[in-house]
């Protein structure tokens, strides 16, 4: 095992198959207009690990300077429940499928430089990035394209699989690509961090600001933590301490009202993590060290960015593609409409923009027509987000009313909907099951309203808005 993995990483971490030129130049005396674009995408990142958005103990304290200086949208949501097609919904700013033009074509066909570096659309996670590999990535988006390669779970050091209670240094089998016990390993190691792939990207990123930093130009950058494997230096897992960690709230017979469709896949009740309460704690510790280790990398960015004068002339968008469940009913991982998976950060800082914080209901497809409109650039007509402007200019204005989000395995095999106002979560699935949340009172969801008699008006009205919300999605339920 180890010598293919050394070998494969001794090849180019980076590839860059494509270099188009542009004749777009960015007017330095030109000061009242955006001449670069930073988008920034933290991967299975819940909201609630963030400090801006609540969180006392994770330090995240390079994301939380961008909230200052930015919009935080306190209700965002994902269209889909985990990687690929949540990705492919926003670069395209579609609920479903891949429309006529990406994010990045299109900013590439208004004449701007366009970059990739890192995970943006889906790529696998151990495998394409042991293997410094492009995944799912569409090649019209980008001028020029940087994998980050990294060993991943094989990192010398101290290594756990934590739902099978394993903790060893050897680098004999230990839970890898494609494995059925890969989403539970942590790997702490003494280093600086500088060969992990975000901070590869990290790297990647500050050179290209500097050699673009005359031209407009797109520049998505995607972090693969804290997606697992959970690994990082020893330094960031010593800021939390496994047996501080304190587990979700749990009550007696909690998913006894969730419908199986509503179930997650991996669970306390079907996995030996369930078992180990102290593993479960293991696992905040880990995931917690690689928020802070993916937010030192975003500092990193945006240090470049002040120290090279181009903060005021950028637009920085920072999110993640989903949330995660680390033990909250007992899920794990993510493919489900609960409020930990579907609710995701969602901060935007833009010159001239006025800092401040939302509660209006916005979704992840509404960031490509935003940046459009900021940067002037036409939207194309297949485009079915909102442009969030409106709000980053006074948020307390709305540009929706609900958000949208599904669980598809493809186009053809949709296994639910649901739908998020500012009161109710609902959500529909395949088999007629349902889920209906009073978010107001019962913000965790513990209760399942929906086959009670006292709320069967209000599941009729969620019901019509979610169909509305589909047909005019164009979504074949």
């Amino acid at each position: 095992m180890r010598p293919m993995i050394f070998t494969l990483l001794t090849l180019l971490c980076f590839t860059t198959p494509f270099a188009r030129s542009t004749d777009a130049k960015a007017d330095p005396s030109d000061s009242h207009k955006i001449q670069h674009v930073l988008f920034l995408v933290s991967d299975d990142l819940k909201a609630s690990a963030l400090g801006c958005y609540g969180n006392t103990l994770c330090k995240t304290p390079n994301i939380d300077r961008l909230a200052k200086e930015g919009m935080v949208f306190e209700n965002a949501y994902c269209q889909g429940l985990w990687c690929a097609p949540s990705r492919t919904s926003f670069m395209f700013s579609r609920y479903q499928g891949e429309g006529t033009t990406n994010l990045g074509q299109c900013f590439r066909e208004a004449g701007w430089h366009s970059a990739r570096v890192g995970k943006i659309y889906h790529m696998r996670v151990p495998g394409d990035i042991i293997a410094g590999t492009d995944g799912n990535d569409v090649p019209s988006s980008w001028d020029e394209r940087f994998n980050s390669a990294g060993l991943e779970a094989h990192t010398p050091g101290h290594y756990a699989c934590l739902n099978l209670n394993i903790f060893t240094d050897a680098l004999e089998n230990r839970q890898s690509t494609r494995m059925p016990h890969r989403m539970f390993v942590t790997v702490r190691y003494n280093g600086d961090g500088s060969d992990q792939p975000d901070s590869k990207s990290a790297t990647k990123a500050i050179e290209l600001l500097k050699e673009h930093r005359d031209q407009n130009m797109f520049l998505a950058v995607g972090f693969v933590r804290p997606h697992y494997p959970n690994v990082a230096p020893q330094d960031f897992f010593d800021h939390y301490p496994w047996d501080t960690m304190t587990l979700p709230e749990a009550v007696e017979n909690d998913i006894s009202d969730i419908p199986k469709a509503g179930l997650a896949k991996t669970r306390n009740d079907n996995n030996p993590i369930g078992k180990y309460p102290d593993n479960q704690r293991r696992m905040w510790a880990g995931y917690y060290a690689t928020v802070e280790f993916m937010d030192t990398q975003v500092g990193r960015i945006l240090d470049e960015l002040d120290q090279a004068g181009l903060r005021d002339s950028t637009a920085i968008v920072f999110c993640s593609d989903h949330g995660y469940h680390l033990g909250e009913h007992g899920f794990w991982q993510k493919s489900n409409f609960h409020e930990e998976v579907t609710r995701v950060p969602l901060i935007i800082a833009s010159p001239r923009m006025p800092s401040g914080r939302t509660q209006s209901l916005v979704e992840l497809v509404d960031i490509f027509p935003t940046l459009t409109d900021l940067t002037h650039i036409k939207t194309p007509s297949d485009v079915q987000g909102k442009s969030l402007v409106p709000i980053l200019e006074d948020p307390s204005q709305s540009v929706r009313t609900s958000a949208l989000s599904l669980h598809h395995k493809g186009e053809a095999n949709n296994l639910g909907q649901a739908i998020r106002t500012p009161k109710w979560a609902f959500m529909h699935y395949k088999d007629g099951t349902e889920e209906l949340y009073d978010m107001e009172h019962d913000p965790l969801q513990f209760t399942n309203l929906a086959d009670q008699s006292d709320f069967q008006t209000t599941k009729k009205s969620l019901t019509t808005q979610l169909q509305q919300r589909l047909s005019n999605a164009q979504i074949n339920k």
